[in-house]
């Protein structure tokens, strides 16, 4: 497996084909991080290829893990050390265009988390994108506070970033009307929210079957993308800081699912 994705030829079909779908954003998985706070090394040769592949993306490596597994953000000590790896990485490495940050759950009103984004904003070098992964605002469709943000903690986290990638899915919906119109609200308020700050609206292709907050019927992309375009068609003229869609995740694309992306949304714009 790990040489398919190695190979010269499959890095430069799928950068082809990302391009074909006007893609211009890309998170390589760079997870987890050690308990220590050290985000995991790159191969310098397979580095260097991608970013050589690349070069018309912004590359965005993905890093983070599980709060209270690898992740400890209420600890300094652990601060820094994540925020001195994401520095040299990004100083060895100046082709990547920034870091992504995912960790779950993050609770709404977490304030080590806020406190993490400020010390790798310290390091970050000029230019680079602060990205982070968000959850979506609270819902009576699924009342779990530990994976909602609220609106106060959501614009002290966008304030904080260059781009939010909302994760809008695992909401346990079983009604694809309801999903369509949750998404069309979590569109809007998302925006709103962001006060300026880039916005892609992270939508699911994946299938994640046997758990109970995802029901792939549902939570999909044809289902998510009726409800971004619902919430999107309210405003006259779209909000500047709306960037388009994030597909979680490519490894789970299929050609059915590229030609949903297609018709449901290149063809639409």
């Amino acid at each position: 497996m790990a040489a398919h994705f190695r190979n010269p030829h499959q890095i430069r079909s799928l950068a082809s084909l990302l391009r074909q779908h006007h893609i211009t954003d890309v998170f390589p998985h760079l997870c987890p991080t050690s308990s220590s706070g050290k985000i995991p090394p790159v191969d310098p040769h397979q580095t260097g290829l991608f970013l050589g592949i690349f070069d018309s993306f912004r590359v965005i490596p993905w890093v983070g893990g599980a709060l209270g597994v690898h992740a400890f953000p209420e600890n300094p000590e652990w601060r820094r050390c994540f925020a001195g790896s994401i520095q040299t990485l990004m100083l060895a490495y100046p082709k990547f265009s920034g870091v992504h940050i995912n960790i779950e759950p993050c609770p709404s009103g977490n304030k080590s988390f806020l406190m993490l984004l400020d010390d790798v904003r310290k390091v970050l070098p000029k230019g680079k994108i602060l990205s982070v992964a968000a959850y979506p605002p609270p819902t009576r469709w699924h009342p779990f506070t530990d994976v909602h943000w609220d609106r106060a903690y959501y614009i002290q986290v966008a304030q904080r970033s260059d781009q939010i990638v909302v994760m809008m899915y695992d909401t346990a919906i079983r009604s694809g009307k309801v999903y369509q119109c949750l998404l069309s609200a979590w569109t809007r308020e998302v925006l709103d929210w962001s006060k300026g700050t880039e916005v892609l609206l992270g939508l699911p292709a994946y299938r994640d079957e046997g758990v109970a907050y995802h029901i792939p019927r549902v939570e999909n992309l044809e289902n998510a993308l009726l409800g971004a375009h619902s919430g999107l068609s309210h405003y006259r003229i779209l909000p500047e800081n709306y960037q388009g869609v994030a597909v979680y995740c490519e490894w789970e694309m299929d050609e059915e699912k590229w030609k949903i992306l297609r018709t449901r949304f290149l063809m639409s714009r």
